[in-house]
């Protein structure tokens, strides 16, 4: 993945996410040092959360995601940025 084309949306596992992690860690050009003094998290653990390591603690990896500035959001399967299930109005509900 070359570092401008990060394209952010659902993940579907553990190497999706630090694959987008470390593009959007190199797009914001910070070094694992870096964000690991920032968020107080070892280089270590960085790059094996990066590398897709599938036992990282959940905890570490929000912790590492709100350092560079992500956030998760949880939504059902299938809906848009609005929420909304394709073929659905904003009003109705499933």
């Amino acid at each position: 993945m070359n570092q401008d084309d990060i394209s952010y949306g659902a993940i579907h596992n553990a190497q999706e996410l630090g694959r987008l992690v470390r593009a959007h860690r190199k797009r914001r050009s910070l070094t694992l040092e870096t964000v690991s003094g920032l968020g107080n998290m070892s280089p270590r653990f960085l790059s094996e959360f990066e590398r897709g390591k599938e036992t990282a603690e959940i905890g570490k990896i929000l912790k590492a995601l709100r350092t560079l500035g992500l956030e998760v959001v949880i939504q059902p399967r299938g809906r848009g940025a609005s929420g909304v299930c394709p073929g659905q109005t904003a009003g109705e509900s499933q």
